[in-house]
């Protein structure tokens, strides 16, 4: 998740804003609706719909103000979402709402099992550390 390659670095949400997380688009009023652009395109749906709205219920009972509305660049806002997988994975493990609403044993499971993909992947040589390192040094 790159600035300024479509997908967002941060939880901001706007009004027909790309840069944001959270997008609304323009629309009439009975058409209105949130996009969640935060899960890739490579999520589980069912995950990424059970975390959203676990998200929003969390909002909802604990009262969390949104952030103000961005009306600019939101790649200029400081980046608030994990740069890699390890990272998103510890701030998962991390969070007490979601261990709670989610299931200690869902969420330990399904770290455990990204932990795993996360060190098989780290295996690999990527083609760029092979056009870039390997055959350079």
């Amino acid at each position: 998740m790159r600035p300024a390659h479509s997908a967002p670095i941060n939880v901001q949400w706007g009004h027909d804003n790309r840069s944001c997380g959270l997008r609304i688009p323009t629309s009439s009023t009975q058409n209105t609706r949130i996009e969640n652009r935060l899960p890739g395109a490579d999520a589980n749906p069912y995950i990424a719909m059970a975390a959203t709205l676990a998200a929003g219920f969390l909002g909802l009972r604990d009262k969390i103000e949104p952030l103000p509305l961005i009306t600019s660049n939101a790649y200029l806002e400081e980046r608030t979402l994990p740069r890699n997988l390890d990272a998103a994975l510890k701030q998962m493990i991390a969070c007490e709402p979601i261990l709670e609403l989610l299931g200690e044993t869902f969420i330990r499971a399904f770290y455990e099992i990204k932990m795993n993909e996360l060190e098989a992947y780290d295996e690999v040589i990527s083609s760029w550390e092979r056009d870039h390192l390997l055959l350079k040094a």
